[in-house]
Parts: C-alpha cells; structure tokens; sequence
C-alpha cells in the first residue's frame, strides 16, 4: 500500500500544480480539511459546529460549480489525467504532465486559456494529450459534469486522508480514494462491493425504533405534550445523524470486551463509507445514519453520545432561547433517560420489526380524515368540493348522510404505558352487534313512532329545521373569501358584498370601515349561509395556522331569519371544516348579547390554550369576553344532535327489553315439599336475571389493608410518566425560596416512595391522599399557564387511572 500511496500522492500534486490556481487548491483543502478529517473523536453536533459543517459544504460546491464553468478543453485536461491512454497496448491509466518548463509568461495565464495543448506529451507513455481524450469528446454535458465532479470528490478524499492520523480511518479513506478514480477511469457509477454488505444492516433501524418509542411510550399525553416529545425525538435524531463517532482505537481504551470492539469497528467503517464520508462527496451514495443502523450501533455509542450532547447543551445554555431552555435542559434528559431504559432493555417492544401501536387521538384522527373508507358506527366526514371556478376562493360544503349499520362498541384506550386496550370487565353484559342492528332497524322504521310524538316532538335540535331545510336544497354553506394572488368570480364578491351589509345590520357598534377591513381581507374567509341565492347570514374568521386556532371576528343572522336555528348549524358547519383542517381551537371576543349564544355551542370563558400561544395574534377588545372552544376531532358537528338522539332511542329500547326479561314470571319452587329447609338466593330462579350480586362477596372495607405490591407498581408507572418530572423529589428551597411559605404540608414522589417503602401506608386511601397532596400543592403554587400546572393536571387524571386499573381506587 504504500508505494501505491506514494505513487498516488505525487500524481495529486502534480494534477493539483498544473490544473488548478492556487486558490482553488486552498479552497479544496481547507473546506475538506475542516469537515471531513474531524472523525478523531466523537464530537456532537453543535450550533458552531453545524454551521460550520454547512459552510464547508457551501464551498465544496462552490468548488464543483467552478469546475462545471470552465472551457471544454480545461474540462478535457482535467479528465486526461484521471483518464487511460487510448493508444493500442498503452497500459497508461493517467496523462501525466510533462515536467515543469513554464516561463513568467505563462504563470499570467487566465483561467480560460488552457494549460497544455493536445499536443503535449504525457510523461508516463509519451503519447500526445489528444490520446488520453478521444473517448471523451463524445460525452454529453452532464456526463462530464458529473465525472468532473467526481474528480473534486477523490481530492477531497485525498486531502483527508493525508490529514487523518488514525490509521484505521486512513484506510477507509484510501479504499474510497482508489474506488473513485477507478469509477473515473471506467466512467461507472461507484459500488460499495464487499464484505461489509449493503445498507440497511439491521432492522428495525434507528429512526423506526425512536419512532416506536414515542408511540410506545407517549402515546397517551395529550397533543401538545406529545408533539414536544416527538420534537425531541427529532432533534435527537438529527443529532445522530450528524454526529462524529470516535475511531475504533479511542474505542479499545474505553471496551474490554474483544466482540463489541470487533462489532463496533465494522459499524464505524460502514458509517464512515455509507454516511460520513458521502456527506461532502456526493459521488458516493449516501445514507442517513438513523436509517441503515439498528440496535447494535446505538448502544455502542448512546450514553456516551448524550453525555457529550449534554455537556454541549448546558455550555450554550445562556445564548438559548427560553423555551428552547426549557425543552433541552428540562424535558430532554428525562427524554434521553426514558429511551436509555428501552434500548438497554432486553425485551423492549420498540425493536419489535413487527411493532404496531394506535397513534395518538389526534393524529389518529388526521388519519380518519384521508381514509375513504371508515367501519361501521363511525361518523361520516363532511366533503368539501370546488364550487368555483377559480378553485380556491369558494368551497361548497355538503353534509353526508350516515348509515344505519350495526353500531360497534369502541374499545376504550388504557392510561398505560403500553398502549394496550382495556377489556371490558364482564363480557356476558356487553351488548350484541345482532340486538343493536335489529333495534335500529325497529327505530329506523316509520312506523315505529306514530301520534303526537311524531309530529309535535319535545326538545327538538335547534338545528333540526336547518338541516332539514339543507337537505332539500332550500340553503347552502360556502366557505368565501377575497384574494389577492388569483382572480376572484363574480359570484363570490356578489356574496362578500352581502354578508358585508348583514354584519353592518346586525352588528351596529363596528364601523363599516372595519366590517370591510376584515370581510374582504385576503387572510379572513367567511362561512356563508345562502337562502335563494343571497346571503342571510355568517361567521367570518382568520385561520392561525402555525398556533394551531382560529378567531371568530364576526358571526351574525340577518334579524327576520333568525331563531330558526341557522345560528347552530352554521356554527356546526365551521366546526367540522376546521376539524378536516386539522384546527381543533376556537377563540373569540364575545359581547354581553352573544355569550349565551357562544355558550350554547360550546365556548367557554374558561381558556385552557396557553396564552402564549395566542398573545399577539389576536387583537383584544374593550367591553368584550375571551371564549374558547374546544373541538373534538372524533366527532361530526352537523350529525351530532341526531347521533345522540339515536343513541338514546336505543339505550331506551334496550332498557325496555330488559325490563321485559325481568317481568317474566318464573314457576313456583317445589323443592320445599321435599323436604328441603333453605336454599341460597341465587339459586331462585329469575333473581340474577333481574340483577341481583351477592353484596357480600363483593364488598370490601372502605379501609381495607393497603397491598404494598400494588401500591408500588402505581408509583412506579406514575414515576416513569413523562409529566413527573416537576414531582420527582422534594422542592428545592435554594432554588424556590418562598415556596415553603405558601406550601405547609409538602409532597413529592420520592417521599411517598420512601413511605411506602417503611410501610407508613396502613390503607391505600392514605396513600391517594398523599399522592392527592403532591397534585393540590402544584396547582396552589403555580398559575395555571404554567408547564407545573399542566402536568400536575395529566400526572392526576394519568394516577387515577392506574389506581382504577388495579382496582385501587374509592369514590
């Protein structure tokens, strides 16, 4: 190898002096030598360190760039030298220049006047420059182009390796060194051929597992509490993938076992051939590390990675944004912690290859929405359709009708860790898909209801006589609005001009001005009611994409068309567009005459969006009352009364069977003629079947003995939740002076854990008072836009469910 090496190293010298200005030769080095040949040590991927990775890259191609401008020719004799002599039985595999015979003169040369004319000799064959060429005048643009930039890649390479010190790397450098100018020579595309095999090496692989992780693990947190679990396992994820891994030499001073070194050196010269080094050469195939690794690498390199990651993390901690401080030096380590006991576990479902998990409810319902099909049971979605001809300034909404299939009782989703679905407690009462179908076919029937309920029913939807009236084509809803990039139909400025003067009617406080500041602005959209081809009525509102709400600004119902329920059905139209958009929170300043009106559809004064989230989108108005409006994504707003109302025509049919089951009568008992004294009372007949349980068996004391085994599993699965960090142990009184001042009787995790432990918990109401006390003192302590109160809420509802699961829990 190394006479080769030396061979290999002047003929780079002699191209680099006689191809290329010095500048570019700098420009070469000092990109590659400032990225590629840092592979020394692990080193993480901070924000200096990744811009300066970028800038490397941005002159590397900076470099190819100026290579693809040159003259034709300069690009030929670029090529020559990585190029085999055409000539019959030449074995030259490159034109060599001849030696240095330059004057002043053509030192001054201009970068388009080439450097040897085809007439020169090569140095190694003699044979004239034209000889090495010939095969290549026939190339299309891009071929050269692209074996050009193959030709910076081996130099860069080449670079690299003449500045690695480690051996081990030196030769990964050379083989791809060699590979390339081979792929050159043979105008081939390079293949990584050999024992080190092709990527992907492991499955599942490193990305699928940490997205296994987070769905495994969080798959019960709500939306926004999930979403900062999976950006954390983004940007770890994105920090791996950018990471510097140590050489196997540094490995063998940390390692003793022979096997991971051995294992861990095939991974490091796979990642650097298939990741590292393809990063800044792009004539290589490239992978992503997260990608084509699995298990094995991971747990070579984990905890030393995340203790370099948060060494990095706590030494930039002053130049962080706040909440990005919060993220990284809170919810991170916790992050890191959780993961480290899956991949160190050994029968952790997230390396499952055939793991499946339920997403999250609010991603499960996204996925709801793009499904054409649905099961039977479930709510119909309503369909938006272009009813304009410019395609995006009017949407037609149309409700659907639902099918009267045989309802499916949903399996409720557990509150714990696994994700696993809650059997029901006693099968023999559910319920059959047979009864329900046949009851919905008894109460779908005309016939089944006749008289005055019929026809006068009592509280009927308010929305009942919309709907009916949008059933027969007498109103429609279109979601209008103006723009400024496209052309806007006559239709739809007819109707913004109409709804404008509907607000003006009804709403008299706001100025005209304002009223068509907002209606025919580019970023508002109206829902239009329309009744004989004018519009009686609508809710205007602007969408805030990237906070996840919209504002209502304007909802109104022209005076001689109102308490016909229009109002609440065109309320529901707004919501089930925003739920298909994935908008599931309403926010609005309400005057004192329409409060009642926003409460009846939900809204409440109670804001449970962090204001954060909506300061300084939104403007405030004096004399008005911030409402918010939670959507559930799991329902159809339009068809909503009337699933309801189905329900409860079922649940009063089986009622009513049952009722006729237990009004059966039953024949005497004779077994007393026999003689026989006393018999148990569940043995009479008909006495289960009209719900009778042996109370005895299945009461237990209100102060029964705490099972310290139970008890500790529930702490143990609380403890392990991702919102239990704030508990975890004792307030610290350096670092919250006051916070003994308010709080009398602290609690935290490790106390209780400690209790339980010495046995202080003698019934397990003692233990839930406890536990009760950690929740209370948070939510006394801090207000409730803070991340404390948010999790003392989750950590409660998620403890409540644990104790309820192991039957633990008193009313």
């Amino acid at each position: 190898m190394s006479s080769q090496l030396g061979e290999d190293i002047a003929d780079i010298a002699m191209t680099r002096t006689d191809a290329d200005s010095s500048q570019t030769h700098e420009a070469t080095s000092s990109a590659n030598a400032d990225d590629a040949s840092s592979s020394n040590a692990a080193t993480p991927a901070s924000s200096e360190g990744q811009a300066s990775r970028q800038s490397n890259l941005q002159r590397i191609q900076q470099r190819k760039q100026q290579v693809y401008n040159w003259p034709h020719a300069k690009k030929l004799l670029k090529l020559a030298i990585y190029s085999s002599c055409q000539t019959p039985d030449c074995n030259c595999t490159g034109w060599k220049t001849p030696l240095p015979q330059q004057n002043s003169k053509t030192n001054n040369r201009t970068d388009n006047q080439p450097i040897a004319s085809f007439t020169d000799l090569c140095r190694n064959c003699n044979h004239i420059l034209e000889k090495h060429v010939t095969q290549l005048e026939a190339l299309s643009a891009a071929e050269v182009n692209r074996l050009l930039g193959a030709v910076v890649d081996v130099e860069n390479i080449f670079m690299s390796m003449h500045r690695e010190d480690d051996h081990d790397t030196k030769r990964v450098y050379y083989y791809l060194f060699k590979l390339l100018r081979k792929c050159i020579l043979s105008r081939s595309q390079p293949r990584i051929e050999g024992p080190l095999g092709q990527p992907p090496f492991e499955r599942p692989s490193i990305a699928k597992a940490i997205t296994n992780f987070v769905l495994y693990k969080f798959n019960t947190l709500p939306q926004r509490e999930w979403q900062t679990m999976y950006d954390l396992a983004k940007m770890f994820l994105h920090c791996f993938n950018h990471w510097n891994f140590e050489t196997p030499s540094v490995r063998k001073l940390q390692v003793s076992n022979p096997e991971d070194i051995s294992a861990y050196q095939i991974n490091y010269t796979r990642w650097l051939v298939f990741c590292h080094v393809p990063a800044f050469c792009d004539s290589l195939p490239h992978y992503e590390t997260s990608i084509v690794f699995g298990r094995t690498l991971l747990r070579a390199v984990f905890k030393s990675v995340c203790r370099q990651l948060m060494d990095k993390c706590h030494s930039e901690r002053d130049r962080m944004p706040p909440e990005k401080r919060v993220l990284v030096l809170n919810h991170f380590p916790r992050f890191l912690g959780l993961l480290e006991e899956e991949i160190f576990s050994a029968n952790s479902p997230i390396w499952d290859p055939d793991f499946k998990q339920m997403p999250p409810v609010h991603l499960q319902a996204i996925i709801d929405n793009k499904t054409t099909g649905r099961r039977a049971g479930e709510f119909e979605r309503v369909t938006a359709s272009g009813d304009s001809k410019d395609g995006f300034t009017t949407v037609s909404l149309s409700s659907g009708s639902i099918k009267q299939e045989g309802l499916k009782r949903a399996n409720e989703r557990s509150g714990d860790q696994g994700g696993k679905r809650r059997r029901l407690d006693d099968g023999a009462d559910d319920v059959s898909e047979r009864t329900v179908a046949d009851i919905v076919a008894t109460i779908s029937d005309p016939n089944y209801m006749c008289g005055p309920d019929a026809l006068f029913q009592m509280q009927a939807p308010r929305d009942e006589a919309a709907k009916l009236e949008e059933q027969r084509k007498l109103i429609e809803f279109h979601v209008i609005g103006n723009s400024l990039t496209g052309p806007v139909n006559k239709q739809t400025m007819l109707w913004l001009i109409g709804l404008h003067n509907v607000f003006s009617h009804q709403l008299p406080e706001m100025t005209k001005e304002y009223i068509s500041q907002l209606v025919f602005d580019p970023k508002h959209k109206t829902l239009a009611l329309i009744k004989e081809g004018r519009p009686i009525g609508g809710i205007c509102f602007r969408t805030f994409h990237s906070q996840g709400f919209s504002e209502i600004v304007f909802c109104a119902v022209t005076s001689n068309e109102q308490v016909k329920g229009y109002g609440t059905h065109l309320m529901n139209h707004l919501k089930d567009y925003h739920i298909r958009n994935n908008i599931l929170h309403f926010l609005t300043f309400a005057d004192e005459f329409a409060i009642g009106y926003f409460k009846k559809q939900g809204f409440s004064k109670d804001i449970k969006l962090p204001r954060a989230m909506f300061s300084g989108y939104i403007k405030d108005y004096e004399g008005a009352t911030l409402m918010h409006c939670e959507l559930n994504p799991r329902i159809v707003y339009t068809h909503f009364t009337a699933v309801i109302r189905r329900q409860k025509e079922i649940v009063k049919k089986l009622i009513d069977m049952r009722q006729k089951e237990v009004r059966k009568i039953h024949p005497g008992l004779n077994c007393f003629k026999e003689g026989v004294r006393s018999i148990p009372v569940e043995c009479i007949p008909g006495v289960r079947e009209a719900g009778w349980r042996d109370v005895r068996a299945a009461r237990t004391p209100a102060d029964a003995d705490a099972d310290p085994a139970a008890l500790r599993a529930v702490l143990h699965a609380v403890k392990n939740h991702a919102a239990a960090w704030p508990f975890l142990k004792p307030v610290d009184k350096t670092e919250v002076p006051d916070y003994y001042d308010h709080i009398k009787y602290p609690m935290d995790l490790r106390t209780v854990g400690e209790r339980l432990k010495a046995r202080y918990y003698s019934s397990r109401r003692l233990f839930a008072a406890d536990m009760a006390r950690i929740f209370s003192n948070c939510r006394l302590y801090n207000s409730p836009d803070t991340d404390y109160y948010r999790c003392a809420n989750t950590l409660e509802k998620y403890f409540q469910a644990k104790m309820k699961e192991g039957g633990l829990w008193e009313k």
